[in-house]
């Protein structure tokens, strides 16, 4: 399987609370529900979840996950609904001791191990949602082959952001580009090792 990742993030990196205010309050962070899907970008996001093998998620996403589209009925027409109750779900967790969402594994031990037997597995894609201490892990470790990033049109101002003030240095090949009528910019990106 090949590992995707998908973040939605603003103008300044903010990736914290996109769906609503409740999210993630996480250090006082009050500016949750700053993400808002346009017709556009909800077509692309609905494909990306048509294209799941599987999913991995962090701890945390996954427990907002489970708490909202792992309990709400069957909307009968949601390809993401649809994606997360049928396929597998895998969460990287240490505490994590019973997932109440149906087809969950957790994985302990050797993350590295476990993350390069499932992407060893035939099929489409192992999809990584949000989880961005997950996600920068799998970026650091060389375990990403994809990425998408939705970028909104605005500046948040606070929050958690994708990537920290210091990290580690990355070079992306852009392999998709598009934006929407309402300014959601959607860039797909293939890491390719260190910069050059």
């Amino acid at each position: 399987m090949k590992l995707t990742t998908t973040a939605q993030v603003s103008v300044d990196g903010v990736m914290q609370g996109p769906g609503g205010p409740e999210e993630d309050e996480r250090g006082r962070f009050e500016r949750g529900g700053w993400a808002h899907f346009d017709n556009e970008a909800s077509t692309v996001m609905d494909e990306i979840y048509q294209r799941a093998e599987a999913f991995l998620f962090g701890r945390r996403t996954y427990e907002v996950f489970a708490s909202s589209w792992g309990t709400w009925d069957d909307p009968g027409d949601s390809p993401i609904w649809t994606a997360l109750n049928a396929k597998p779900k895998y969460v990287a967790s240490t505490t994590l001791t019973d997932p109440r969402w149906a087809n969950t594994t957790v994985l302990r031990g050797d993350l590295t191990a476990a993350v390069r037997e499932l992407k060893a597995k035939p099929g489409g894609e192992l999809q990584v949602h949000g989880s961005g201490t997950l996600f920068r892990w799998l970026l650091d470790n060389d375990l990403v082959d994809e990425m998408t990033l939705f970028t909104f049109p605005v500046v948040v101002g606070q929050g958690t952001r994708l990537f920290p003030d210091t990290g580690r240095d990355v070079a992306l090949d852009l392999a998709g580009s598009q934006g929407t009528l309402s300014g959601v910019t959607i860039h797909v990106y293939r890491p390719t090792g260190r910069p050059r």
